[in-house]
């Protein structure tokens, strides 16, 4: 299960160093992260397995993400945001001559 975390985790985190611009970077991971946290919580409520405390579950996979969603969005600043948010939505102006 760990594994399956350090995969989820890092696998996004490489994808957007290389595909985005760099001040979009922390903005998207956040979002991957937000995303993946919500795909495990439906997964934890759908699948019932018996509660160990020695062994990480679906819920602590789901918190992880956020925390480290969480700390990925404070470290961006409000302006990244705004910046992934416009671009992605956006189409691109018409230059008239």
């Amino acid at each position: 299960m760990l594994t399956l975390f350090s995969l989820l985790t890092a696998l996004p985190a490489v994808l957007a160093l290389h595909l985005l611009e760099p001040e979009l970077v922390l903005p998207a991971f956040s979002l991957v992260l937000f995303a993946e946290a919500a795909f495990a919580v439906i997964a934890a409520r759908l699948i019932h397995l018996p509660d160990n405390a020695e062994d990480i579950t679906l819920w602590d996979l789901a918190g992880g993400f956020t925390l480290i969603g969480c700390a990925a969005a404070m470290f961006g600043e409000p302006d990244q945001a705004a910046l992934f948010l416009t671009e992605q939505g956006d189409p691109r102006p018409v230059s008239r001559p």
